[in-house]
């Protein structure tokens, strides 16, 4: 369930540079995974989100070039096969190259859009954040290049938060523009601006963030991360299908982003009926199919409903670190991080029924992890596949993992992999 530690994938990077590229590199540094706790498929729509960054991360041996030439090597994991791709910066553009170096080479040309110095680098990556589990691999590998370039480059005040949600943007230009897969910027964000203990409550409209505490060891509970190994059906197509939906539903309201559902609806249930009440009427009126009226307003609902709910766990959370709380289940600090359990469930259910985005494994893993003792449960990531997060008893992660891989296998699904997710410090410099 442990990430390796920082100095064995340090040196693991100096080692792969060492053995393709001549001579040393000038540093080493590290990005790492997120887990979203919650805000799902908020980004994009201008919603807050709520992740943490992990200790599993993407670590870079990285040289410094002044010709253009990128050149890199990656291996997947401490052990794997390494690729290499090498290429000039002036070949890079939307579009191109294609594949894993379209997340090296892209930060490279957006930081260059940017109006940065960029001449090139040669690089080597190691990573220990599982690929294809939605814990945001790719942001990862997009950001510990933007931070060792622009260390190298002193393009800017690395240690400043401004400067970083600078190398963000830069990230998602990358992703979206040059790799050609959509994001909304909230991985970026949590793989740049995250702190130790602490969740990232990131306003995605403005770009401002809230550093909300995680004090979950102290008192006794901890965040389980469940990979389902399940394939993403359609997850590309699907993640383009919600996003059309939401930018569909946001024109027929009139608005620029559909979280301005929320503003509108003024935070009560009579307000968001009223909201989904005027999407009915001007969905119809546009000559938008029953279905389809009813698939927007699904869409809307859990944009309205999941904004409540980050909003929620954050005061959740901020009570029990300031020693303030009353909830639903008691008073004290335990009883308002318990609270946040069953938010998370609900959370679930509102991306399996309203958004659409969840999959039969998901489902088991939520499931059988509530089955077994966990407080709480939901998906995590873009959906289709890939990883949920459960609130559990501090000591039970075995038995409740143990209990999830039972279920998922006796479906017919595969072997769930598990890690404990440890609120974590955002890239940085490791030598």
């Amino acid at each position: 369930m442990e990430a390796a530690p920082a100095p064995a994938a340090a040196d693991a990077a100096v080692a792969l540079f060492a053995g393709h590229w001549e001579g040393q590199a000038d540093g080493v540094w590290s990005a790492p995974g997120r887990v979203n706790l919650i805000g799902e498929h908020l980004d994009y729509n201008g919603g807050p989100v709520l992740p943490l960054a992990l200790p599993h991360s993407t670590v870079a041996a990285v040289r410094a070039r002044h010709d253009g030439v990128i050149r890199v090597v990656s291996s997947a994991d401490l052990g794997g096969e390494p690729s290499v791709w090498q290429g000039h910066l002036s070949d890079v553009g939307p579009g191109a190259p294609e594949g894993w170096a379209a997340y090296v080479a892209g930060v490279l040309w957006a930081l260059a859009q940017a109006g940065h110095a960029v001449g090139g680098v040669d690089a080597a990556v190691v990573s220990t954040v599982p690929l294809g589990a939605g814990l945001s691999s790719s942001a990862a590998l997009e950001c510990v290049v933007a931070l060792a370039v622009a260390d190298l480059g002193a393009l800017g005040e690395t240690s400043a938060d401004a400067f970083r949600a600078e190398l963000a943007a830069a990230c998602v230009r990358a992703e979206n523009e040059v790799a050609r897969a959509s994001t909304g910027g909230m991985d970026q964000a949590a793989s740049l601006r995250c702190t130790p203990e602490h969740a990232l409550m990131l306003d995605t409209t403005d770009g401002s963030v809230t550093q909300v505490p995680l004090p979950l060891a102290e008192h006794g509970r901890a965040l389980l991360v469940m990979d389902t190994r399940a394939p993403h059906r359609h997850a590309d197509g699907e993640y383009g299908s919600r996003r059309a939906a939401s930018e569909r539903a946001a024109s027929l309201l009139g608005y620029g982003l559909l979280a301005e559902a929320v503003t509108e609806s003024g935070g009560t249930a009579e307000g968001a009926e009223a909201v989904l009440s005027r999407l009915r009427a001007a969905a119809a009126g546009a000559g938008e199919g029953a279905e389809r009226v009813e698939e927007l307003v699904r869409r809307t609902r859990h944009v309205i409903t999941e904004t409540a709910r980050v909003h929620q766990v954050a005061s959740l959370l901020t009570a029990a670190a300031q020693g303030s709380c009353v909830g639903v289940s008691g008073v004290g600090a335990v009883a308002c991080i318990d609270d946040v359990g069953p938010v998370l469930s609900a959370s679930h259910a509102s991306m399996r029924d309203d958004y659409e985005i969840s999959c039969p494994e998901l489902d088991v893993v939520c499931s059988a992890a509530e089955a077994a003792g966990a407080l709480g449960a939901r998906m995590t990531g873009g959906g289709f596949g890939g990883s949920a997060v459960a609130l559990v008893r501090a000591g039970t992660e075995e038995a409740v993992a143990a209990a999830v891989r039972a279920a998922a296998l006796e479906a017919g699904h595969p072997e769930p992999a598990f890690l404990r997710a440890l609120a974590s410090r955002g890239a940085s410099r490791l030598r």
